[in-house]
C-alpha cells in the first residue's frame, strides 16, 4: 500500500516573556499577520479580522488571516506576557522563519514550537 502524502501541516508556536507593548497593539498585531504571512511565503486572502474580547485574566486580541492554503490565526495574553500563533496550510512553508520572525517580532524571551502533519 502506498503511504498517501500528507495535506499539510500545522504550526503551533508559543511564545512566553514577550513585550508587553506588543501584546496589547491592535496595529502591532495586524502588522504581525500580514508580515508573517510574507515570510512564510503566503498570500492574504480579505482583510486581517483584530478583535479584542473575554473577560479578567482572559481578556486580550486576537487574530484571524485566512491565506490561499488555509489560515493563520493568533492569540495574545496580555498578563502573561505570552502569544499564541497557528499556521495551518496544504502548501509548504519554513517553519523556522515562522518561528524566528514571531520570536523577533514579539520580542520574546522563550519558544516553544509542535509541527503536525494533517492528512
Amino acid at each position: 500500500m502506498d503511504k498517501i502524502k500528507p495535506w499539510g501541516k500545522s504550526l503551533a508556536i508559543d511564545l512566553a516573556g514577550c513585550d508587553h507593548d506588543k501584546l496589547i497593539s491592535p496595529e502591532g498585531l495586524k502588522r504581525f499577520v500580514v508580515e508573517v504571512v510574507t515570510v512564510v511565503d503566503m498570500v492574504a486572502q480579505g482583510e486581517c479580522y483584530v478583535e479584542r474580547f473575554g473577560q479578567g485574566d482572559l481578556e486580550g486580541y486576537s487574530a484571524m488571516q485566512f491565506i490561499e492554503t488555509s489560515s493563520v490565526t493568533v492569540h495574545l495574553d496580555e498578563v502573561g506576557n505570552r502569544a499564541f500563533i497557528d499556521i495551518l496550510s496544504c502548501k509548504d512553508f519554513d517553519a523556522n522563519k515562522a518561528e524566528e520572525f514571531s520570536k523577533t517580532y514579539f520580542q520574546a524571551q522563550s519558544v516553544k514550537s509542535t509541527i503536525v502533519e494533517r492528512g
